[in-house]
């Protein structure tokens, strides 16, 4: 008998470990020659380094040009990943979701654009560049706990497009999430805690920043510029969870890793981790 009590406790145990997620929003910067020592040819084993010593379960990336998505496929083969580019398949930059294809199955996917008509390669409203949405519906293969994940990357100069960008994907997430499971979205979302898209989208979702159980850890800023020298302040990445989550945030950190007075990239992650 005591045998059998001791299995009990042992399995609840790995099914409680089981029971924690990681995960990142990383902004990775697109591969421009002009960015001369920053640009990805010398970033890119560094970034991917720091993404296998944090081994998020997720990790939805912005600004992400086809060489790049590539290159961390290859280098992370744990990892799968979906996502199409702005100008189409293998076109453009994207905001492509990785995730942990051990841990994770993967349900579902589909990436809309920001705009008017989201289901065609499109330039939404005031919008510099076309913009897009990519989401997907996870199955956890130890709890089998469902969860969505949507990750975009708002435009930095239409102020109506980031409004009606988080519109449209919050009427996007009631549309699919029919069954209302858990809902995560990452991403770089060119505003700042005080602008209106912001407050639109948390009054619909939990910012994670304000809801960790433990004190927020690293800079208060993501936007670093690869100014190694300066204090990062300018908050620009976020993730958020659905309002009525069962999630519960136990930490939140912006990272700051840096390599020779290096970042690996001009935007610092975010990084939480959820249990459930």
């Amino acid at each position: 008998m005591r045998i059998v009590k001791l299995l009990i406790v042992i399995l609840l145990g790995i099914q409680m470990k089981g029971q924690h997620l990681k995960i990142m929003s990383y902004n990775i910067r697109v591969d421009h020659k002009a960015d001369g020592d920053n640009d990805w040819s010398h970033r890119n084993d560094f970034f991917t380094s720091q993404i296998q010593f944090y081994e998020p379960d997720v990790f939805g990336i912005q600004e992400a040009a086809t060489n790049q998505v590539n290159d961390i496929a290859n280098r992370l083969p744990q990892y799968s990943f979906v996502g199409i580019g702005r100008e189409g398949v293998g076109k453009g930059e994207s905001s492509t979701i990785f995730y942990n294809k051990k841990r994770l199955k993967m349900l579902l996917n589909d990436t809309f654009w920001l705009s008017g008509t989201p289901g065609e390669i499109s330039l939404g409203w005031d919008a510099a560049y076309k913009r897009v949405c990519t989401y997907a519906l996870f199955k956890d293969v130890k709890t089998k706990q469902l969860f969505w994940v949507f990750n975009t990357h708002l435009d930095h100069v239409g102020e109506q497009a980031k409004i009606n960008g988080i519109k449209l994907i919050l009427s996007k997430i009631k549309e699919v999430n029919n069954k209302n499971y858990q809902v995560i979205f990452t991403g770089d979302l060119n505003s700042e805690p005080n602008s209106d898209a912001i407050f639109l989208l948390k009054k619909e979702m939990k910012d994670t920043r304000a809801i960790s159980k433990t004190k927020p850890f690293g800079p208060s800023g993501t936007f670093n510029g690869f100014k190694h020298n300066e204090p990062v302040t300018r908050l620009l990445d976020y993730i958020f969870i659905s309002k009525d989550a069962s999630f519960k945030v136990e930490k939140f950190a912006v990272l700051s890793d840096s390599k020779d007075l290096r970042y690996p990239s001009d935007h610092l992650p975010v990084y939480i981790e959820l249990s459930y």
